[in-house]
């Protein structure tokens, strides 16, 4: 449903989620990501969320990471047909959010859905930590979504660069590549996840947490540039 001259701003705070629970029901997304992900949704989740899994759902996982990342966007035909499957469609208002301040696999998931075009999609401010301290309902109930048709998507949207448009961005001093993760793993320090340590060649390091103030909430867009 579209709100003439009015853009969804990207973020929605806890309280203006719980007002929305109440007022006009949205299309809560839990995008928590990790090997117990399924699981920890089927305990515990914002009422009525439905679950968005990161390695099935917002990625095509390939046989070999060296060959295609290891999260590369999914076929476009499936997503839009999964979203179908969820019930959503360019009129629904979608609210996603993570365990990660909203700051992982939900930001990935707005990232996807405004590529798409879709217009009221929000990620939730503070993610899953915020909205128990706010009170927002949980339960363990799985609802069972009302498929709708297939999402009309016609290709993603906004701009992907290729492997080998980064490879020569590695050597242009007139490029930018910015490395999010936490400074450790920039470093090499230590790697959890990839097989080889350390960052792209030139890359810069802004861990994603320093755009988090200290409850977890994303800094104003003035914290940001001061």
């Amino acid at each position: 449903m579209k709100t003439s001259g009015i853009k969804t701003p990207p973020l929605i705070s806890p309280h203006e989620l719980l007002h929305q629970m109440t007022a006009a029901y949205p299309v809560i997304l839990d995008a928590r990501s990790g090997k117990n992900a399924n699981e920890n949704y089927a305990t515990h989740h914002i009422q009525n969320a439905l679950h968005i899994d990161l390695d099935n759902h917002l990625a095509e996982k390939p046989t070999n990471a060296a060959k295609g990342g290891r999260h590369p966007l999914p076929d476009l035909l499936k997503f839009a047909t999964l979203l179908g499957r969820l019930g959503i469609s360019p009129a629904s208002h979608i609210i996603i959010y993570d365990d990660k301040n909203g700051a992982n696999a939900a930001a990935r998931c707005w990232w996807m859905l405004k590529s798409l075009g879709h217009e009221q999609v929000q990620v939730l401010d503070g993610g899953m930590q915020a909205a128990v301290m706010a009170g927002i309902p949980f339960d363990n109930t799985i609802p069972v979504p009302v498929p709708v048709a297939a999402y009309p998507a016609k290709g993603w949207n906004m701009p992907i660069a290729s492997i080998e448009e980064v490879t020569k961005a590695t050597v242009d001093p007139d490029t930018l590549i910015i490395d999010v993760r936490e400074r450790y793993r920039y470093l090499g320090e230590s790697e959890p996840i990839d097989l080889i340590a350390g960052h792209i060649p030139n890359a810069v390091n802004v861990p994603y947490l320093q755009i988090l103030a200290s409850d977890g909430s994303f800094l104003s867009p003035q914290q940001l540039a001061s």
